[in-house]
């Protein structure tokens, strides 16, 4: 059935837009999700509401913690994926190893800094996944699973208009508003994205799925209608997650349409309609050198006497040496902030400035070599398909946004079962080994600057696609120099407006005489008045996304078959959702702007700013709650 505006749960929101809801599940639609604004400004949870949207929980009410819980799904996810992968599992020990060796060149760089194997374990345990729905209705549920977990729907993403990279989704990312750690980018298929006869086709094999069983809508309504869960029925949702919602089964159904979709380039779409789970396609851990984890992938992947082009021991020990020299370079205070949530500004300022001359580097590169000669990281013993060939996003020297790589997606076994109920044994491509390292927010000044620099990288890449593979420092070289114009520091990209900061009054701030103060924030921040930090990108790109697609399902991008392509728009998805998807630009202005007007205030300057400045923030700061901004600026 088709699902029409005027019988949309929230009609003004998608006027003139048809979604695929199928009959069965009109009866039991879920209302419209309403997430609370505020936010709990000791710890950064959402406040527990009666409608149980977003609410962290408490001892005090009886109920589990909504953060405690969104880890133990994550952690639960994580153990799951890596019994259906073996893989992953193995890449999630070289990001360690390689954490390792990164800690220990940090720790001659900054006398005093020392990490445990369990901080570093916490450090790099944030998790971002992917699912790909078929639904609306579904796509409703997801939205209130993940609720009952913390996590509230950010940034629209268009899929179906990145160019020659378009696949027929739209998405947003579930992920909490304050200091998230973990984030699921959630996708929704377009039917109407293809021709009449193949859109009836992919619509009715997935009415009559049902992923979320009755028992799993039974305790996110339980949730939403106490405000919490209690831990009994939190761990039974995450049981359920792991056990069906999110789970590789191996099975899927009606060949022919998946064969046909796989045909016609729309693998995404094959993967979404013919099976019958939200299975995780990835869940991507993060790195603390990109460049470092994936030499070290490539070269475990190819085995440690590999040659005909492989990464070789001779070649790992350039690259591995390489990147840690580079990162010798740029692994200061303000990267130490960047990567180290759990330490203070004030610790960093603490650690005395240190160095680490070739010969240590070196060192570390030989304990590399020897470790990945172990047993446990022989990694072309396990079944793969390879590593992509560049990584995604901004080029290495410019900290912003975020960059990605992968291993690329394995070929599985799945077992068909046909409309008549005929079996097919035959195999499946999609689930991949994404890793990232996150960087600073970009403005939309700085969103523009870097866009214009990727349009120009990228084009010069496509003119020579083999160069990455024939000389791998005469590429990197290629793709950095549209990159040329970029500030490479955080104070540089600050004061040239392209990253949003986070700011506070110092000690000496706060004992000066206001009168005798300068006004400029950056006149504040050198005299050692203020001080300042950029604010890390939490988010997706989808032009990078759409890459990572790209290479893994060996299919560039897609064309609507549909008359008419149709428009998609945010209203849409929100509509879908039954709520508003966060604008993440006005989140981080939001930040910014509070900082500053608590920073002025705090020293006295306040009523010494332009009166049309010191309105702009504080407007600007209305937009995020008190709470939520208070609490990531803790």
């Amino acid at each position: 059935m088709v699902f029409t505006s005027a019988q949309c749960p929230v009609p003004s929101a998608c006027p003139n837009r048809a979604y695929y809801f199928p009959q069965s599940s009109l009866a039991n639609q879920p209302p419209p999700m309403e997430f609370p604004m505020s936010m709990h400004a000791s710890n950064g949870h959402v406040n527990g509401h009666a409608n149980g949207h977003g609410g962290s929980g408490n001892a005090a009410s009886g109920y589990a913690d909504k953060m405690a819980m969104q880890h133990r799904l994550f952690s639960e996810l994580s153990s799951m994926f890596g019994k259906e992968v073996p893989m992953y599992d193995a890449a999630l020990l070289v990001n360690r190893i390689t954490n390792t060796a990164v800690c220990d060149l940090l720790g001659k760089l900054h006398g005093g800094f020392a990490i445990s194997p369990e901080q570093l374990e916490k450090t790099s345990g944030e998790r971002h996944g992917a699912i790909r729905i078929g639904r609306a209705d579904e796509y409703r549920w997801i939205g209130r699973f993940f609720a009952q977990f913390a996590m509230e729907p950010h940034n629209y993403y268009d899929m179906t208009s990145v160019g020659s990279k378009s696949q027929p989704i739209v998405a947003t990312a579930f992920r909490s508003r304050v200091n998230p750690e973990h984030r699921v980018f959630t996708s929704l298929l377009q039917t109407d994205y293809f021709a009449a006869g193949t859109r009836e086709r992919i619509e009715k094999i997935l009415a009559t799925r049902q992923v979320f069983s009755d028992c799993a809508k039974s305790l996110i309504e339980k949730g939403e209608r106490q405000g919490g869960l209690s831990e009994g029925d939190a761990n039974a949702l995450i049981a359920e997650g792991t056990s069906r919602i999110f789970k590789w089964t191996g099975t899927a159904r009606d060949h022919q349409l998946y064969k046909d979709l796989c045909d016609g380039g729309f693998k995404i779409a094959a993967d979404i309609a013919c099976f019958e789970s939200h299975h995780l396609n990835h869940l991507t851990p993060n790195t603390l050198c990109m460049d470092l984890y994936t030499a070290a992938m490539q070269h475990t992947m190819a085995g440690p006497t590999a040659g005909g082009g492989s990464m070789d021991e001779t070649q790992f020990r350039m690259r591995a040496t390489r990147a840690l020299t580079r990162l010798r370079g740029a692994a200061d205070r303000d990267w130490m902030r960047l990567h180290f949530r759990h330490l203070s500004a004030e610790a960093i300022a603490s650690f005395a400035a240190g160095s680490a001359d070739d010969m240590f580097i070196g060192a570390l590169v030989a304990g590399l070599v020897a470790r990945f000669k172990r047993d446990d990281v022989q990694l072309s013993k396990l079944k793969h398909a390879g590593y992509k060939d560049f990584t995604e996003g901004p080029s290495e020297d410019t900290p912003v946004l975020l960059r990605q790589d992968a291993y690329k997606a394995l070929t599985e076994p799945v077992v068909f079962t046909n409309p008549d109920g005929s079996v097919v044994n035959s195999v499946h491509t999609a689930r991949f080994g994404e890793i990232e390292q996150r960087f600073y927010a970009t403005t939309p000044k700085g969103r523009a600057m870097y866009d214009s620099c990727l349009s120009v990288a990228d084009a010069a890449r496509d003119k020579d696609a083999t160069l990455p593979k024939r000389d791998f420092a005469a590429y990197e070289a290629l793709y950095a120099q549209p990159f040329a114009s970029f500030p490479k520091t955080m104070p540089q990209l600050l004061r040239a407006g392209l990253i949003f900061g986070k700011y506070a009054a110092t000690a000496k701030g706060l004992a000066a005489n206001p009168a005798t103060l300068p006004i400029d924030r950056f006149e504040l921040i050198d005299q050692g008045f203020a001080r300042v930090e950029g604010l890390r990108y939490e988010d997706f790109l989808p032009v990078s996304a759409a890459g990572i697609f790209a290479s893994n399902l060996s299919q560039y991008g897609t064309q609507s078959t549909a008359a008419v392509k149709p428009t998609y728009t945010q209203q849409q998805l929100e509509a879908v959702l039954g709520c508003p998807i966060i604008s993440t630009d006005e989140q981080y202005k939001a930040i910014e702007a509070a900082s500053l007007v608590e920073m002025y205030g705090k020293l006295g300057l306040l009523e010494r700013l332009p009166a049309g400045q010191r309105g702009e923030w504080e407007m600007a700061a209305r937009k995020v709650d008190g709470g939520a901004v208070g609490a990531a600026m803790a």
